[in-house]
């Protein structure tokens, strides 16, 4: 085996040797011609049978070793050599890496997310004349707005001045300009060569647990909080008179808005398509364009087809300058006593709102939607929402103006389907038009048809002037439903941001924190599991038919602040929902033009990754067309550590068992979903034939079971994944010692059941692999936490002894019976 590698080494009599030596060949035991399947076992036995080890580019092999990406560096390798059960040997390398998009990624969200909120606080500077309530309101929400863009700026511009580092260290997880970074974010391939087999590889992302160090836990972690929150947004909205939207009100118009962003320009280029198509005479293009744009500017039409959306203008409406609703007109001598109140009447229609799921007031008995314009611009609650008079009915849940049309907004969304049809009629009656020509015509007649046709002749014009009015009309009409639903969801916002404030924009702040810690997790281990299956067309079909699962082992108890984190991991995780991927041609093999790219908002965010030309070309034909590629995060977490101990004996481990068993339910309808889709025989095979389906089955009733530190549940789920060709991501607090426990033992777990690994060798692989001292004289090793050497420093990732953990919990136990017996009699 060819191998390359700078050591350094010092001699005996204690001269250095200076400079780099080229280790062109290694040999194990008695190799004749570097062939493996000559490795006897007469070379004794080592107690660390480490081979080489390399903190270089020099130590890897880079024509037999699958590229892991353009966006990892710092690589570290270690090789080793075991036996096997049929006393041959393996070799055995281990390569750590750390990840630029640590930073990248990071940092173009915070650029997205001030985008966004600058875009936010111009849309509610666009709503027009408010009345002075909600002037007020207005007013403060964007103060607030500009306090979080004003925060995200310092930081942005902080990591900004950050140059060299790839990496944050756990030492530095609770300092605020780094609070969006993951902590110690690293790469881990194992590359195992067996004599007679084919050579295998197990990449591994490891990452500290994404979660607001920063912002503490003395409260608890985003999914209590937010839990929290939405019970106490009810009141929130009685105090500042404001209607109460539900979460799926809230993410729908969000969704509206981001809808309406991305088609309104796409419509209008397809348009322009068309008529360029026109221009040209061409019936082929004609035909494609139309049918383009007849598909988006449906999507269209069908997003705003909304209640909310109706509901939302008819509330703005209320919301204008000297609104008096119809009540208040019927009895003048008492509007100054009842100004901003929604009076009964009986003889009022139903409100838009009327049905809408969600929408639940707590000025109300009913579910309808509550709204008040306090026109003198005072915060004093309602005199219905002191409780004073009767309740409100439902269909008096949002006043009525007797000027407002409410069969406007129907009319405006419906006028955008009547001009597509228009379009499509035109388009239609000019291809007929042109078909009639090319008919056949009786030889006699050909030359009098020919002459015909020459003096009628249409210019090349004369199609995009006939469908020119009616495609500017088209993309009036959308420019004015645009408008107008843009100011309807931008007051659905308006009043949602009103009824959080100043909770609210925190757990924002806290969710954007989480999120951004996630994603890079998440891009990292894309991107070398995306290069690490380019020859595998099993893998690409899979990647476009169904999407990849992205498996997170969580080994965070929970018991004090790590339940806080855990209750942050789990809303960043279920929050990767939201982010596709998308294949690019890259326009240059250069490393900054291979960089992954993120686009979006928080409601969706799409991450591109650009490929070399010659390798994006052997793409499937569905890839390069940039069809979305979708990831379904799912995480298990089994807390193992002494802090677990004490919450199983003494706490509460319901959190755990809740987020195993959603994430099953999430993994087991990612698998019937390939099964329908793609053939089994696609995914890879391994040593262990154990089905898929009873491996589930096995991981279900794992789930249920009510066992102490059940880790068979994340060694399952980890089996799994890797049958599933998903990504690997394990975590703790800092990604150092438990994660390092974890790794290790699920390596020398793979060697022994994939590869033979020889019983007598377990251990000693364990302890190797776990130790960062090396057989011989190794006088340094770069701390990559402490930023330089440190002179044979015991291991961040070495583990207690096994028999020190078998009895840990009972030591614990009498630790504190000890304890408690001391201090009884201390006091007495």
């Amino acid at each position: 085996m060819m191998q390359r590698t700078r050591t350094r080494n010092q001699y005996s009599d204690g001269a250095c040797a200076a400079g780099t030596v080229v280790v062109s060949r290694l040999k194990m035991g008695e190799m004749e011609e570097v062939d493996v399947d000559h490795i006897t076992t007469d070379v004794p036995s080592h107690k660390c049978p480490l081979v080489c080890e390399s903190a270089s580019h020099a130590g890897i092999d880079r024509e037999n070793n699958p590229p892991t990406g353009p966006v990892f560096k710092n690589p570290i390798c270690k090789v080793y050599r075991f036996q096997t059960e049929d006393s041959k040997w393996m070799l055995v390398r281990e390569q750590m890496e750390e990840c630029t998009l640590s930073f990248s990624v990071p940092k173009q969200l915070l650029s997205l997310y001030i985008q966004e909120d600058m875009s936010r606080v111009q849309d509610l500077r666009e709503l027009g004349e408010l009345s002075p309530h909600w002037d007020n309101l207005r007013k403060e929400v964007m103060t607030r707005y500009g306090g979080i863009i004003s925060s995200y700026q310092e930081t942005f511009a902080e990591l900004d001045k950050i140059t060299g580092r790839s990496f944050k260290p756990s030492c530095c997880k609770a300092q605020k300009s780094l609070q969006f970074i993951p902590i110690n974010l690293h790469t881990q391939r194992m590359r195992v060569t067996c004599p007679k087999k084919t050579d295998a590889f197990y990449d591994i992302v490891t990452v500290g647990a994404p979660a607001a160090h920063f912002q503490g836990f003395k409260c608890g972690g985003l999914q209590r909080l937010l839990s929290r929150y939405e019970a106490e947004k009810k009141s929130f909205s009685t105090a500042y008179q404001c209607i109460y939207y539900s979460p799926q009100h809230t993410a729908k118009a969000q969704e509206v808005l981001s809808t309406m962003s991305l088609l309104q320009p796409l419509i209008t280029s397809l348009a322009e398509q068309l008529l360029q198509a026109a221009q040209e005479h061409s019936c082929p293009g004609l035909r494609d364009a139309l049918k383009n744009l007849s598909d988006k500017t449906e999507q269209f039409v069908h997003t705003l087809k909304d209640e909310l959306v109706k509901s939302a203008l008819l509330a703005l409406h209320a919301a204008r300058p000297g609104y008096v609703s119809k009540s208040q007109k019927q009895n003048p001598a008492q509007g100054g006593q009842h100004q901003g109140r929604v009076l009964q009447g009986a003889e009022q229609s139903p409100s838009p709102a009327q049905g809408l799921p969600g929408h639940s007031p707590a000025t109300s008995t009913t579910d309808g939607t509550a709204m008040c314009n306090n026109v003198d611009g005072s915060q004093n609650p309602h005199p219905l929402m002191r409780g004073e008079g009767a309740p409100l009915k439902h269909q008096d849940s949002i006043p009525h103006h007797k000027e407002y049309d409410e069969e406007e907004w129907d009319r405006v969304w419906a006028n955008v389907a009547k001009c597509l049809n228009c379009v499509i009629a035109m388009v239609d009656k000019l291809l007929e038009e042109d078909n009639s020509k090319q008919e056949p015509v009786p030889e006699q007649q050909q030359q009098q048809q020919q002459l015909a046709d020459v003096i009628i002749s249409h210019n090349p014009g004369t199609w995009k002037e006939q469908l020119c009015p009616l495609v500017t009309r088209l993309k009036e009409c959308v420019m004015e439903v645009v408008e107008k639903a843009r100011r309807g969801m931008t007051f659905v916002l308006l009043q949602e941001a009103a009824c959080s404030i100043p909770q609210g924009f925190l757990l924002q702040q806290r969710r954007d924190v989480v999120f951004s810690q996630a994603l890079a997790a998440l891009a990292c281990g894309f991107v070398m599991r995306l290069y690490a299956g380019m020859q595998d067309q099993g893998f690409l079909r899979q990647l476009h038919l169904v999407g990849l699962v992205a498996q997170f082992e969580s080994l965070l108890s929970t018991y004090s602040e790590e339940i806080g984190m855990l209750e942050d991991m789990e809303v960043g995780i279920s929050d990767l929902q939201r982010v596709l991927f998308q294949i690019t041609e890259a326009q240059t093999d250069d490393f900054r033009d291979l960089q992954p790219l993120v686009c979006g908002r928080r409601d969706h965010f799409t991450v591109e990754v650009p490929l070399p030309r010659l390798v994006f070309q052997s793409l499937p034909a569905e890839i390069r067309e940039g069809k979305p590629l979708r990831v379904f995060p799912v995480m298990f977490n089994v807390g193992i550590n002494e802090q677990q101990t004490i919450a199983e004996r003494f706490g509460d481990i319901t959190l755990q068992e809740r987020i195993n068993q959603r994430n099953f339910e999430t993994l087991e309808a990612y698998y019937k979903s390939l099964s329908e889709k793609l053939p089994l025989e696609c995914l890879p095979s391994f040593q262990t034939q154990a089905d898929l389906k009873e491996l589930l089955e096995t991981l279900g009733q794992n789930v249920v079971t009510k066992k102490r530190k059940n880790v068979e549940i994340l060694w399952i789920a980890a089996t799994i994944c890797r049958r599933l060709n998903g990504i690997r991501f394990t975590s703790c607090k800092s990604a150092k010692d438990r994660t390092s426990m974890s790794v290790t033992l699920e390596q020398c777990a793979l060697l022994r059941d994939e590869h033979q690994l020889s019983k007598d060798f377990f251990i000693r692989a364990l302890d190797c692999m776990r130790s960062r001292l090396t057989q011989g004289d190794v006088g340094q090793w770069d701390d990559p936490e402490a930023g330089g050497p440190t002179d044979n420093k015991p291991a961040s990732r070495h583990f207690y002894p096994i028999a020190l953990l078998l009895v840990s919990s009972h030591l614990l136990v009498v630790w504190l019976i000890l304890s408690l017996v001391f201090l009884l009699a201390k006091y007495q």
